[in-house]
């Protein structure tokens, strides 16, 4: 609606008129004298009329006869009017007067250039002419897009929204970035270029347009044009063949979702394929298909729909890509110095490998969706070194993405989950890095690094798989380092095969079976990780597994928190080992090893169970606070215990029984909760040089036809007595010292006779009472 302002000088005008019309009439009745003034008024007044008439008509239509006349008549009382020196009414009224909505009208009639040269006539113009109405109509009628499209920077190319308040005009900034641009839309040159016209009236346009990509691409290579944009309309292009060797800029152009309307197909090469000399090369929001006829006999395992070769770097963008092919991929990305930018692009539903990158190929991959392929997401072969960075790589009908063949890159961020088989796969000398991505939710395992395999597995989030989290095996070495590894269905990390690999600062927690497992003459490195609140086991080392494990948390496990078994025999040193629901460490069926240095406390059973053939090295540890013994050895157990601390267990620090015979040296075993060592049920063991003091109950107590040697040990500060034989039980003493005790120092049941060496007789209290029970 006008100003009041503006509807103020129209009726200002209208008056002056009005009183010009009387001067007129006055001047006729009265005198002669004034006819040449007459004269001049009337003709001022017919070019007033004659520009507001030419104002109102500009708006018809050009094409017939008696418009022609009319615009010859205007043009001569427009110049007329013009000639009359201090006269600019018309100038004035159509610069200053005519309501806006009026110019907007007059300027929605003009192309970009005219729109340009209005803008410089006055500052009033310039406002009109920048109106973001009159910039989106060209815009669109060009370019079709829904949003405007920036080019902020080199093959940087995005939409942004309306209410985005960086540009004052967004429309019309964004035309002036992209308006060189080349276009392919059929039937539509005459949009584009005003050559093309056969009505010659504007002149405000100078755009190429072609009916076909390859026409726009020959144009573009023939005139050696750097950077020139070629736009892609709405359609489908078949049989286009598109080889790039320039640095050309390649973009969809269409209204909605842009890829969904711009179609490029192929059925017998390879879509598109970028070779030498496309170092800056751009292509972008457009569909790429590949789709061959899977009838005939051509072999397809080297064609695909998006085809990078050796010593160019293209950027690929916001494209979505597919092959229907059985054999290849959608993308291959191959040879040295092939380094392309491929990013928010959509490689989804192939038939095949989603992306294949070889041959030491290199490249940037950031922000890709790769999902429901038929085999591996992503393929790295053959020393190539990708990075990939935040890509989405799910629901794939084989692995996520797989390494082999020497194949390296840098993974970083990526979302990799529900596919059919491992989220990652590493075989075959490949050594990627992978870093902060989250692997979870496969039909099988997280990671599965086999085959002399490496790789560096870093801060990453691996949860929720069918398998184990991690499966380490035939000789492989990855790093497996600051990782979440929980909620497994399986376990969290299993190392088999002979598998190695360094497994440090992880957390690994809530899987179904052990944190950490252990066989086949495996040798990995575990050190420093959490391992805890497992609904089986912490560690699991079974079938002649090894490895080093040293400095890790162990805690709050539903089953033991190390088992070892059947031949194996790893080092667990410096590991705190506690608040679990059964036993800390269990020793069985000829498991073996070396336990030293650890902190083994809380559990609600025994801190260490030895059994059945099993005879570790045991030495050095702090075994303490358990709610049962703190080692208990039995059914045939042996093993070596020495130079522990055994303390504050609630029932005997040591236990001994059914022909089990391990040797206790150095010992210190006190502040017992129960006795400090019990020896039944035909236990053995050879128990010398340790420290058995202040225990509630006797510091050594053999019952049940057991038969111990005790040599050189102190017993002393007990609140019973020091040595207690019964049952049918009998020990050989030699060199001990038992002291201070409650009850006296040894104390045997009738018909009980401990061997004593006569060259070392014992020193202990003894009275009557005591000698007869």
């Amino acid at each position: 609606m006008p100003s009041y302002t503006s509807r103020t000088t129209r009726s200002n005008t209208r008056r002056l008129r009005k009183r010009s019309n009387v001067k007129q009439t006055d001047s006729n009745r009265n005198s002669s004298e004034s006819a040449s003034s007459r004269s001049s008024d009337e003709e001022q007044g017919e070019s007033s009329y004659s520009t507001r008439y030419y104002l109102r008509k500009r708006q018809t239509d050009y094409g017939s006869s008696n418009d022609e006349n009319q615009s010859k008549r205007r043009r001569k009382l427009s110049s007329k009017s013009s000639s009359c020196k201090g006269s600019p009414i018309g100038a004035q009224y159509l610069q200053e007067e005519l309501p806006d909505e009026v110019l907007i009208k007059i300027f929605s009639y003009l192309y970009e250039y005219d729109l340009c040269r209005a803008a410089c006539v006055c500052k009033r113009f310039k406002t009109i002419a920048d109106d973001p109405g009159l910039w989106k109509k060209i815009y669109q009628d060009v370019f079709e897009y829904d949003y405007p499209l920036m080019n902020p920077e080199a093959r940087v190319f995005q939409f942004i929204q309306p209410d985005e308040n960086e540009y004052e005009n967004q429309w019309k900034e964004s035309f002036k970035q992209l308006h060189k641009g080349i276009h392919v839309r059929q039937g539509y040159d005459d949009a584009y270029n005003s050559n093309y016209r056969q009505d010659r009236r504007l002149k405000g346009r100078d755009i190429r347009c072609y009916d076909s990509i390859e026409r726009a691409y020959s144009f573009v290579d023939s005139e050696d044009m750097d950077n020139a944009i070629i736009f892609i309309h709405s359609g489908m292009y078949l049989t286009e063949y598109l080889f790039v060797d320039t640095n050309v800029i390649m973009i969809g152009a269409a209204p909605g979702n842009v890829i969904d309307n711009v179609i490029i197909e192929r059925g017998t090469e390879s879509t598109i394929t970028f070779v030498e000399g496309a170092k800056e090369a751009y292509l972008g929001y457009v569909t790429l298909k590949f789709t061959p006829d899977l009838t005939m006999a051509m072999t397809h395992h080297k064609h695909y729909a998006l085809e990078v070769t050796e010593n160019c770097s293209p950027t690929i963008d916001h494209c979505r890509i597919k092959s229907t092919s059985v054999v290849g991929s959608a993308v291959c990305v191959s040879g040295v110095g092939a380094d392309p930018i491929i990013k928010h692009c959509k490689i989804k539903d192939c038939e095949n490998v989603g992306l294949f990158v070889t041959d030491y190929a290199q490249g940037q991959y950031e922000d890709n969706e790769i999902s429901g392929n038929a085999l591996a997401g992503i393929w790295v072969k053959n020393h190539s070194n990708p990075i990939m960075r935040r890509n989405h790589i799910h629901h794939g009908r084989d692995v996520g993405i797989f390494t082999f063949d020497n194949g390296l890159g840098y993974f970083e961020e990526n979302d990799i989950h529900n596919n059919r088989i491992a989220g990652f796969e590493v075989k075959a000398g490949a050594n990627p890095t992978v870093v902060r991505c989250e692997i979870h939710h496969g039909q099988t395992g997280g990671v599965y690094v086999h085959e002399n395999g490496r790789g560096q597995f870093i801060e990453n989030k691996i949860h929720s798989n069918n398998f184990a989290g991690v499966w380490i095996t035939s000789n492989s070495d990855p790093t497996i380092r600051k990782n979440e590894i929980f909620n497994g269905h399986q376990g969290g990390v299993y190392i088999f095969g002979e598998g190695r690999g360094l497994i440090e600062h992880n957390n690994i927690y809530g899987n179904a079976l052990a944190g950490i497992q252990i066989r086949t003459n495996s040798n990995p490195i575990v050190r420093h990780n959490k391992i805890h609140h497992g609904q089986h086991g912490g560690i699991y080392v079974h079938e002649k597994g090894q490895g080093l494990i040293e400095e890790n948390e162990v805690y709050s496990n539903t089953l033991a928190g190390v088992w070892i078994t059947t031949g194996s025999t790893p080092v667990l040193r410096k590991n705190r080992i506690h608040s679990g629901k059964q036993v800390g460490v269990y020793f069985y069926d000829n498991g073996h090893g070396v336990l030293e240095d650890n902190d083994i406390f809380n559990h609600l059973y025994s801190g260490v169970q030895i059994r059945t053939g099993s005879n570790p090295l045991i030495r050095r540890n702090k075994i303490w606070g358990g709610q049962n013994g703190g080692i208990l050895v039995y059914n045939s157990g042996l093993g070596m215990i020495e130079r522990n601390e055994i303390f504050d267990n609630a029932m005997a620090g040591v236990w001994i029984k059914t022909d089990s015979n391990p040797l206790l040296r150095g010992n210190k075993i006190h502040d017992g909760r129960d006795g400090g060592v019990c020896i039944f049920s035909g236990g053995k063991g050879i128990l010398e040089e340790n420290d058995i003091f202040r225990n509630a109950q006797a510091g050594v107590l053999i019952s049940t036809s057991s038969h111990p040697m005790l040599r050189r040990n102190r017993i002393f500060d007990g609140n019973a007595a020091g040595v207690e034989i019964t049952n049918n039980a009998t020990a050989t003493l030699e060199g001990n010292k038992i002291f201070n005790n409650k009850f006296g120092g040894l104390c045997l049941a009738s018909g009980v006779h401990p061997k004593q060496k006569e060259e070392l007789e014992d020193e202990y209290e003894c009275n009557e009472s005591n000698l007869k029970k």
